[in-house]
């Protein structure tokens, strides 16, 4: 893991070992190492990492016990607090702990609200999935993604069943992302919103739309997400610099 410094570093790896916690695999042991061996790992000092760990635990998604140590608890990845504080690291996070259902991909046609973001381009590769929460199975949010098609010829939709597709761009596809700007609006359910995340018709929805760039600015992947407003809360936090 690379850390940014311009971002708190325990804030960062609570970040990354929150994706590594939702995205276990089934079966996977509950039982964290230790403060020392996580520090060791992600490369910073014991106190910063026990700040990340309290983090973690303050959301629920861990316990730490005196003397037996930290586990992750069995039903991490309830609700989900989606947290904006500028990390590619803090978007897999939010990402991950969910399954999801690949509704349909292929060629279409860059929606015309999106063209300005493309204009190089009259087709994308689109992706619609539908997400659920791994322990209820209930529908939290639905995805549209428009990728650029050089970069989906490397992405295997089927690894869109359990991977972010931010990690498949970063990963899979080789992007160099540089940065990721998400816009929060506060929607009304159409009736496929509607129909999917199994709301009544007109309830409120959050609609993330997300556009991932590369370091010269260029728009990369553009996704439109509906969120369940009964089942997420956005938090946006600022920190001060210090003064010169």
């Amino acid at each position: 893991m690379v850390l940014n410094r311009r971002l708190p570093l325990w804030y960062q790896v609570s970040q990354s070992l929150r994706a590594s916690i939702l995205g276990r695999p089934r079966g996977a042991s509950l039982r964290l190492p230790t403060e020392e061996q996580l520090a060791g790992h992600y490369g910073v000092g014991v106190l910063t990492m026990r700040q990340a760990l309290k983090e973690l635990e303050e959301e629920g998604l861990i316990s730490r016990h005196r003397r037996r140590g930290t586990f992750i608890e069995p039903g991490a990845g309830g609700d989900v607090p989606v947290r904006l504080l500028g990390s590619v690291d803090t978007v897999v996070a939010q990402q991950s702990g969910m399954t999801s259902e690949l509704l349909a991909h292929g060629p279409v046609p860059v929606p015309q609200e999106l063209a300005p973001l493309f204009p190089d381009l009259a087709d994308v590769t689109g992706y619609h999935r539908l997400r659920r929460d791994e322990g209820t199975g209930e529908p939290t949010n639905h995805a549209r993604n428009y990728v650029r098609p050089e970069l989906a010829a490397y992405i295997d939709p089927l690894d869109l069943l359990r991977r972010p597709m931010t990690k498949l761009l970063r990963d899979a596809a080789g992007a160099d992302i540089g940065r990721i700007t998400d816009t929060v609006q506060a929607r009304l359910a159409d009736p496929e919103t509607a129909r999917l995340l199994r709301v009544p018709l007109l309830s409120p929805v959050l609609r993330v739309t997300g556009v991932v760039r590369d370091r010269a600015g260029r728009p990369l992947d553009v996704a439109v997400i509906d969120y369940r407003g009964d089942r997420f809360s956005f938090t946006v936090t600022l920190d001060a610099l210090d003064a010169p």
